[in-house]
């Protein structure tokens, strides 16, 4: 569904394979209970170039209150142009906010250039993995698993939804034998195109998950278009989606300040309390 809201622009253009508890940062008092980091493969990297903390992805789990968990969990990938990662704004501040609605939330920190974007996209392949093999031990529904992205994150994100695989039963590794299909996602501003090939648009099937998508039609890094195919890709083979046209805006909203920013998380918590998977505003 399409829908065109008034808006104000506001300008801004090592761990181990245990988890590792710790106090979250900057946690709403009564929110957010733990914050929790592990590596994403907890033996070699597949296709590591080196051994600094960049050629070792890893993830940040945070998980709502028990009383106020709605089960569902989103894997949370920053945006940044495959080149860097926005990990404040579009990364751990965006956990924190989904604590808030009962969602739990794994930070994804991926691989970047010199990386290729196949690279990114096998990190948001096994954070997937890793969320859905690890739900039980996390009080999570291993059905109410999706993603988010924003920019290049919301690149990944469609890449994921559109090339997801069931699992290598065989595997030796219990991680790599779960589906990589999100259940879900929210797309923020997120680039179809970016990197080149084929667009994430043009390999939307009937098995692609539903999405709500937002896009400020003034964006001069990344054109409303994308968003509008993907979103018209997945109408047109059946799958639920909804799309939020902000009539104005820069790339980023606000940058994760002010009433653009504001606008479209009312609008996402919104939709996923639809599917009731978050706690209503």
């Amino acid at each position: 569904m399409y829908r065109a809201v008034p808006a104000v622009l506001v300008t801004a253009v090592c761990c181990s394979a245990a988890l590792q508890a710790q106090p979250a940062d900057n946690a709403t008092p009564g929110v957010a209970v733990v914050t929790r980091t592990e590596a994403l493969w907890s033996a070699d990297v597949p296709g590591a170039l080196g051994a600094a903390a960049a050629d070792r992805p890893e993830v940040t789990i945070t998980l709502p209150p028990p009383g106020r968990a709605t089960g569902a969990a989103l894997v949370v990938c920053p945006g940044g142009g495959y080149s860097t990662l926005m990990m404040t704004y579009e990364g751990h501040d965006i956990a924190r906010w989904l604590n808030q609605h009962g969602v739990a939330a794994m930070v994804l920190r991926y691989r970047v250039n010199p990386y290729p974007i196949a690279q990114s996209v096998a990190d948001g392949k096994r954070a997937m993995r890793l969320l859905r093999t690890r739900a039980p031990e996390w009080g999570l529904n291993a059905s109410r698993l999706g993603m988010i992205g924003f920019s290049a994150g919301g690149h990944l994100a469609m890449s994921v939804a559109t090339g997801f695989d069931a699992g290598a039963a065989a595997a030796a590794d219990p991680v790599e034998r779960a589906s990589c299909r999100p259940d879900f996602l929210v797309l923020v501003y997120g680039s179809t195109t970016i990197g080149g090939g084929t667009p994430t648009s043009a390999l939307v099937t009937s098995n692609t998950p539903p999405a709500f998508l937002v896009h400020a039609q003034t964006d001069k890094v990344v054109p409303v278009a994308e968003s509008e195919q993907f979103c018209t890709a997945l109408q047109r083979n059946g799958v639920a989606a909804e799309f939020l046209r902000l009539p104005t805006g820069e790339h980023g909203l606000g940058c994760g300040q002010g009433e653009l920013w504001a606008q479209w998380q009312t609008a996402a918590v919104t939709w996923l309390a639809g599917q009731g998977l978050a706690r209503r505003p």
